[in-house]
Parts: structure tokens; C-alpha cells; sequence
């Protein structure tokens, strides 16, 4: 009566009723196979096709037990990962490298010690931080990709989509990439830390923190400036290795110059044997150049002194000062 009724598709509860079947059927098979501890166990304890369940039920713990074996041995490997990463970072922080490239004093302050401390705790912690981030994101994710596969997923599918999302998201934070790459690049080096004093070209004062995005640097005003890393073409870094004060000492152009020299060379002398500034000036003895500059009102002598990393100006300050008493007790003028 009808010769074209519509022929009758399966529902999607009959596509999900087919595909659990399918999927109990496999684990039943594979356990009758064989595979796995606890299904040579119960199949030779139970005859086959007495009771049709125990393969089913058998493959279900086998598979149970390898995805709790595998969860298990990632969270291990992922804990001794974290603190071995954890021990070499201190070590390292601590290491000789810092004190092959600084020159620091012999007795250091309180204030150093503790601005040496702070910048290898936040060094060890940055650098801990992002490789543990590492470490679990490749053995965690090892181990989900395993478990995936034990279920019976393609992974094939999967790895596309997130590379093709990896792709997408590295285009969109190319700038964050760049970032952290040239933060980790920067603490790895140990081009610059808390307490040292830089010109990166943005800004110039002391570092008060670094991190793998930025740099917060405080300048002689008291502003704070966040300099993104991925920014920072050069660093001029003036608290590596020594400092140089140098002091231009101008004399009329009529004064006696061999006379203008030796008192400069006392003056120098005299600082360089005072017990307060000999670890400031631990470097070399200050010397006293020859004329610098010359002109028809004018000779100008130039005192050069190299110190400890930063302390430049406390000695120029100085050694202005002690010059100047030098001058007046000599009855000497400067030049105008």
C-alpha cells in the first residue's frame, strides 16, 4: 500500500549501544587471549564458557591496574624530576660563576650579603620554576598520550589538533614568547641581578626584581619602570668586575705643574692608605694622568680611581673634597 515508506535509520542510542558492545567484546576478547596478570589468573582458575563474565570483568582490572601503573610511575619520575631540578638550581645559584664575573669586596656589608642573597633566591626560584613547569608538562603529558592510547583512542587525530592550536597560539603571543625566551636567556647568563645598577637604553637605575617576563628597575628619581625582557637590545651593567671615578682637577694657567701634580699624587696616596677606602679602592692605587685639557685661561689635571662595582660617585665625591683642603692649605686657586 505504501511502496515508498522510508526505511528506518538506527538512533544514536543504537550507535552507542554498538559501540560499547564493540568495545566489551575487544576487552573480552583480549583477555581470552591471554594478556595481562589478571586475566591468566582467572582464566585458569575458571574453565572457559563456565562463567562468561570473568573475562569481561578480568580485562576491566588489567586495564584499571595499567592505567594506575602508568599514573603512578609519572607522579614518581615527575617528584625525584622536581627535586633533583630543585637541588642543582640552588647549587647553581651559589655557584663561582657569579664571583668569576663580579669583583665584590673582600667584607661585604650587610646590605651586600643580603642583596646577594635575594638575587640568588629569585634567580634559583625563576629558573626551578620553569623547568619543573617543564618537567611535568613532558612527563604528565607522556603519560596522558600513554593512558589514551591504552583506551584505544587514536592519538593521531589528537596531535594534529593541538598542533594545529600550538601554531595558532604561538602567533598570537609571539611578543610573551619572546619574552620569557630572552628571560630565560638573561638569568641563565647572569647578565644582570637584584642590587645591580644598569642602563638597558628604556631606563637606568637599580634592579629590584627580575623575572622571566620583566625587569623592574627603580632610577635615581625613585620611579619604578617594568622593562619587558624581549625589549632589552643591550644592557650596560655597572656593578660587574670595577667602577671608574674620575675627578678633573682644573688649575690656572699660569700654576706651577710638577707642584700641581705631586700634591695631586699625595692627595691620592693619602686616600689610598686610609683604612675606611681601601676596600672601596681595593682595585689599584688612584692615578693622577697628565694635562687633560688646555686652554689660554686654564690646565686641567685628571685623577682617575677605579673601585669597587657601583661605588664611582662616593669616591669622586672624595676625593673633591680632599683636594680642595689640599688646595687651601697650599694657598692654590682653581681655575674659573
Amino acid at each position: 500500500m505504501f511502496p515508498y515508506a522510508p526505511t528506518p535509520t538506527p538512533s544514536p542510542e543504537g550507535d552507542i549501544a554498538d559501540t560499547v558492545g564493540e568495545a566489551v567484546t575487544a576487552v573480552t576478547e583480549t583477555c581470552k587471549s591471554g594478556k595481562g596478570l589478571t586475566c591468566a589468573i582467572l582464566n585458569a582458575s575458571f574453565p572457559d564458557g563456565v562463567y562468561p563474565w570473568v573475562p569481561l570483568v578480568a580485562g576491566i582490572v588489567d586495564a584499571l591496574l595499567t592505567l594506575c601503573m602508568i599514573l603512578a610511575i609519572a607522579l614518581v619520575v615527575r617528584g625525584i624530576a622536581h627535586r633533583l631540578i630543585t637541588r642543582v638550581t640552588l647549587r647553581a645559584s651559589e655557584g663561582v660563576l657569579p664571583e668569576r664575573l663580579r669583583n665584590r669586596t673582600p667584607n661585604p656589608s650587610e646590605a651586600t650579603t643580603a642583596i646577594l642573597t635575594e638575587r640568588r633566591r629569585q634567580r634559583a626560584e625563576t629558573m626551578g620554576s620553569v623547568l619543573r613547569s617543564l618537567s611535568s608538562v613532558v612527563i604528565l603529558g607522556t603519560a596522558a598520550l600513554m593512558i589514551l592510547s591504552n583506551l584505544g583512542i587514536e592519538l593521531a587525530p589528537l596531535l594534529t589538533s593541538v598542533g594545529i592550536i600550538g601554531v595558532a597560539v604561538g602567533f598570537g603571543a609571539q611578543e610573551l614568547v619572546k619574552d620569557f625566551i630572552a628571560g630565560m636567556f638573561m638569568l641563565l647568563e647572569d647578565q644582570y641581578g637584584v642590587g645591580d645598577v644598569i642602563d638597558t637604553g628604556v631606563a637606568i637605575g637599580t634592579v629590584e626584581a627580575v623575572t622571566l617576563r620583566i625587569t623592574r628597575i627603580r632610577d635615581a628619581d625613585g620611579k619604578v619602570w617594568y622593562v619587558r625582557n624581549g625589549t632589552i637590545s643591550r644592557v650596560g651593567n655597572e656593578s660587574q668586575g670595577w667602577s671608574r671615578a674620575v675627578v678633573d682637577v682644573p688649575a690656572p694657567y699660569d700654576a706651577d705643574i710638577p707642584t700641581v701634580r705631586e700634591l695631586l699624587v699625595s692627595v691620592s696616596a693619602a686616600m689610598w692608605e686610609h683604612p675606611e677606602f681601601r676596600d672601596v679602592l681595593l682595585v689599584e692605587e688612584p692615578q693622577v694622568f697628565g694635562l687633560e685639557q688646555i686652554s689660554g685661561t686654564a690646565v686641567v689635571f685628571r685623577v682617575s680611581a677605579k673601585t669597587t662595582p657601583a661605588q664611582q660617585a662616593e669616591v669622586a665625591r672624595e676625593l673633591r673634597i680632599r683636594i680642595k683642603h689640599a688646595f687651601d692649605e697650599k694657598s692654590l686657586a682653581f681655575a674659573g
